[in-house]
């Protein structure tokens, strides 16, 4: 149970960091209540080359000056005026790309979770999707620019390893006006884990 170190989040590989993501332990802190969950699905972003991407093509403004960051940042912003959306900043300064975590699996608060959530039976409603898991784990845009070295959010690698024929590779989710990047497979899922978001 190792919390994740700086050189895993400067990997210049933003697709290889939302693979390896999964499987790692996202932690919160927050008023002294811990909850976690086991990620099961990621998407990159790369503001370089990548029209789904906020800061393409590296255009930096107020909202996406998080991913310029140094990796290990995050990045937190809203959707739709109302729903926190987590992400995991890679990369070197002056580089955007970043890591949008879509689902957990809950491991630690699941009680505080359903509090969070206001769910009596909850189900994988309770955080399979990113924004219910940022309400699951009390992650708003407060957050932005948290340092996940620190104490407040922060991921772990406690030895939970996928092999490839567990790993569903395929498009991103809700990006159809990002023209042929729009196909790329740079979503990942957990095959067959029942709190991956519903959609497909």
């Amino acid at each position: 149970m190792t919390k994740l170190s700086l050189d895993f989040y400067l990997t210049t590989d933003v697709v290889q960091a939302a693979r390896n993501l999964l499987g790692k332990v996202l932690y919160t802190c927050v008023d002294g209540q811990v909850s976690a969950g086991i990620i099961v699905e990621t998407e990159a972003y790369c503001g370089a080359t990548d029209q789904a991407c906020h800061a393409y093509p590296n255009k930096r403004t107020k909202r996406t000056e998080t991913m310029y960051q140094t990796g290990g940042t995050a990045y937190v912003y809203l959707c739709y005026g109302m729903h926190h959306m987590f992400n995991v900043v890679t990369n070197a300064p002056d580089v955007a790309d970043a890591v949008l975590v879509r689902a957990i699996e809950p491991v630690e608060g699941l009680d505080l979770m359903k509090t969070r959530r206001k769910l009596k039976k909850p189900g994988t409603h309770l955080t399979a999707g990113p924004a219910m898991l940022t309400q699951a784990l009390g992650i708003s845009t407060s957050d932005d620019m948290t340092d996940l070295l620190g104490d407040k959010i922060w991921l772990e690698d406690q030895g939970r390893v996928y092999s490839e024929e567990e790993v569903i590779a395929s498009p991103r989710v809700g990006i159809d006006y990002a023209g042929d990047d729009a196909l790329l497979p740079w979503r990942f899922r957990v095959k067959e884990n029942k709190w991956c978001s519903k959609a497909k």
